[in-house]
């Protein structure tokens, strides 16, 4: 007599087999699922913001370390040719090879920040919606158009002050870092304004208050900017070079740190690229 242990079918090879037919059928479910959708590729937009925002960092980074080792003596010479210790981002960033990997970074850097900048318009488009007040939904509307555009000149200044170096043209170099200094004053200020019009009615944009103080900073920054720029430009004072390279560095940092805190503000939003959908019959 065979015991009932003894009549078993025998395991599949490995034990594998099982595995093997569910995996295969899952692969099948998600691949119909994509084709069903027609999704061909998603990316969140918070990796999208720390993209943006390590290039340029990365690429400060980088460009002071090297010249800073290396080619010291060119980068602390001065107008006025007195005592500097801390040189300046368009001095790192202005020769060579560091402007080669600055400019490639700025360049891929570019294309996120202007797709960020669209999303984020939508965004304060879709929230003024909710604004039931006639006169606060259009001083919304204005300023959230004013941010973007705001974006756009700002990041058509930083293309120029970075294909434009100081060595090669400063007087040109000079007038867009102007422009530049402009555009991302007035961007903060519209983005902290048009955060908390209406915050009894819609709820308010969670990053508003570190915008606000994220601008005093960069006010201050450029307050100080400009006092040791003249002090070095007119007076030709020591180390008034080295505070406003202290100064530029820091309204450099208020302003990455400012458009990175949009993931913040977006945590769960997707960049999703789809193709037409199909029916099943086909």
């Amino acid at each position: 007599m065979v015991n009932d242990a003894q009549v078993q079918s025998p395991p599949n090879e490995d034990g594998r087999g099982d595995e093997r037919t569910k995996e295969k059928c899952d692969v099948n479910r998600i691949v119909q699922k994509l084709e069903y959708k027609g999704l061909l590729w998603t990316c969140g937009l918070r990796e999208i913001c720390l993209t943006a925002l390590w290039l340029p960092l990365g690429a400060l980074v980088f460009c002071y370390v090297t010249a800073s080792i290396f080619q010291a003596d060119d980068i602390h010479e001065t107008h006025c040719r007195v005592y500097n210790v801390v040189p300046s981002i368009s001095a790192i960033t202005g020769i060579s090879p560091q402007r080669y990997i600055w400019r490639i970074c700025i360049a891929f850097h570019l294309g996120p920040r202007l797709l960020i900048g669209s999303i984020y318009y939508n965004y304060h488009k879709v929230r003024t919606a909710h604004i039931v007040e006639e006169k606060a939904r259009a001083l919304a509307t204005k300023l959230g158009e004013a941010c973007y555009w705001l974006n756009f000149i700002e990041l058509s200044a930083l293309t120029g002050v970075t294909y434009i170096s100081n060595r090669e043209n400063y007087f040109i170099h000079e007038k867009i870092f102007i422009v530049f200094m402009v555009a991302a004053l007035c961007h903060m200020l519209c983005r902290a304004r048009v955060g908390c019009i209406a915050s009894d009615v819609v709820e308010p944009v969670r990053t508003n208050k570190l915008v606000w103080t994220l601008f005093y900073v960069a006010i201050a920054a450029t307050v100080g900017l400009i006092i040791f720029f003249l002090r070095h430009r007119l007076l030709c004072r020591p180390l008034a070079f080295t505070w406003f390279s202290v100064c530029e560095y820091i309204l450099a940092t208020a302003n990455m740190a400012f458009h990175a805190i949009v993931v913040r503000d977006l945590p769960l939003h997707e960049l999703q690229v789809v193709c037409p959908t199909h029916s099943k019959a086909n």
